[in-house]
């Protein structure tokens, strides 16, 4: 007699699985990498947001084949499951978590220094301690009953996103423009396609989020291809909101690349003083606050998949079974949220007494995503092309061609990350592999030996 799987509430539409795709992205998610950006790709800050959403389009396009296939909250967890192994699966999903923890840990303690820097009086330990309780609080209601809020905060992102956008291109109407109109397309004199592909290394890691929609695929009711859609409607929006406010804020940028190369300490601010500077004072207010508030729901978001994904390797028990409680009203993993709001709490606490803290934390978001986006287009072969043999021009194309372009796209981004995260990424998958070891004996999962049937 086999064990009947918990299964997860069903009531998610399209038009929810967008939104969490885009609060957990962001859409003003260029906005601290701008001066950055335009340093290295000499002015093709525009460019660079073009070809990033392409590189990202292979990898939209391997979860949407994989979403297709295994509609399971495990996302790539599962996919490596059936496409090359179980244990490859636990391994990608270990590394998954790196992503999937510390992302809400680097949202929520950019949202408490946001604020702060906003309303001083208030410290940053204690706005990053209410953005955790009332987000996680949110999460242990159920999706469902906290759409209207999460609705209302994307809402606010966007009008205030897009208020500064035609503000911009008000003042450029009426104006002129700072830089030629082609400029932010092709660069200066200095540009060159290896530094743009080093900058599209960077700016990749705005997309970071849209996976995550891959995670509530056992939570919607609507047709089978239903989260394949919104990933790649989400991917498509996201795209075409960052380019076109890099565009804008180029066009109006009163600093030329040579002088934010002379003065690093303003690529960080560069995108809030064109806004405060050449738009509105009001609207690059505007634009801190919804930046800062941005953040603790994309963390929500991040929280969710999190637990989403401890609940489907708890139910494989491939984790502990503890994570794998569902709750009775709710009819999400309560234990599982609870456990992700614990540890980001105990990852903020340590990176906010860490000089270094922020940015390694984001290295190790970045070395778990990258490391997944990988596996997965491994998996579309292995599941497709191996166990599936298909067959025929089209099946080359999307089973064998498209994955290995979208690997080889993705293998120079991971290379430039830091050493240091990229140490600890090889200590977090040794951890694995011992958990491996010791769960040898584990029976076939359950839902896997009946796909392969």
């Amino acid at each position: 007699m086999r064990m009947i799987m918990q299964q997860l509430t069903k009531n998610m539409r399209f038009r929810d699985l967008i939104i969490l795709g885009l609060l957990f992205i962001g859409p003003a998610a260029p906005v601290g990498l701008f001066g950055v950006l335009d340093v290295i790709s000499d002015g093709a800050v525009a460019l660079v947001y073009i070809v990033a959403t392409l590189v990202m389009g292979f990898t939209a396009y391997s979860y949407a084949r994989m979403s297709n296939a295994l509609p399971h909250a495990g996302a790539v967890y599962a996919y490596c499951s059936a496409g090359i192994h179980p244990n490859a699966g636990f391994l990608v999903g270990w590394l998954l978590l790196l992503d999937y923890l510390f992302i809400p840990a680097v949202a929520y303690l950019f949202s408490g220094i946001s604020l702060n820097a906003l309303i001083p009086e208030i410290p940053v330990w204690l706005w990053t301690c209410l953005a955790v309780v009332l987000t996680t609080l949110l999460n242990l209601i159920g999706f469902k009953k906290s759409a209207k809020i999460t609705l209302i905060i994307l809402l606010f992102e966007i009008v205030i996103l897009i208020a500064v956008l035609v503000v911009g291109i008000w003042i450029i109407a009426t104006n002129g423009v700072k830089q030629d109109w082609y400029y932010p397309f092709v660069g200066g004199e200095l540009f060159n396609w290896s530094n743009l592909f080093n900058a599209v290394s960077i700016a990749v890691l705005s997309y970071l989020g849209f996976d995550a929609i891959a995670t509530f695929s056992e939570e919607h009711s609507g047709k089978r291809n239903l989260v394949a859609k919104a990933i790649i409607s989400c991917l498509i929006l996201a795209g075409c909101l960052f380019v076109l406010q890099v565009y804008i804020a180029a066009l109006l940028n009163p600093y030329d690349t040579q002088y934010l190369h002379n003065h690093p300490e303003l690529q960080g601010k560069a995108y809030y003083n064109i806004v405060n500077n050449e738009i509105n004072l009001w609207l690059g207010w505007a634009l801190s606050l919804m930046k800062g508030i941005g953040a603790s729901f994309a963390a929500m978001v991040g929280q969710a998949a999190a637990s989403r994904l401890l609940f489907s390797m708890g139910r494989d028990k491939r984790l502990p079974t503890f994570f794998a409680k569902i709750g009775k009203k709710s009819g999400v993993p309560s234990r599982a949220i609870l456990f992700s709001a614990l540890f980001n709490l105990l990852l903020v606490f340590i990176a906010a007494n860490h000089d270094k803290g922020l940015p390694m934390l984001v290295s190790f978001v970045d070395v778990g995503a990258l490391c997944a986006f990988i596996m997965l287009h491994l998996s579309v072969i292995g599941y497709f092309k191996v166990k599936k043999r298909s067959s025929g021009f089209y099946a080359y194309l999307g089973d064998i061609l498209v994955p290995i372009i979208g690997i080889t796209l993705l293998l120079p981004v991971l290379y430039h990350i830091d050493n240091y995260a990229k140490v600890i990424g090889a200590i977090w998958l040794m951890i694995g592999i011992l958990i491996i070891c010791l769960n040898k004996n584990k029976k076939p999962l359950v839902w896997l030996e009946r796909n392969q049937e």
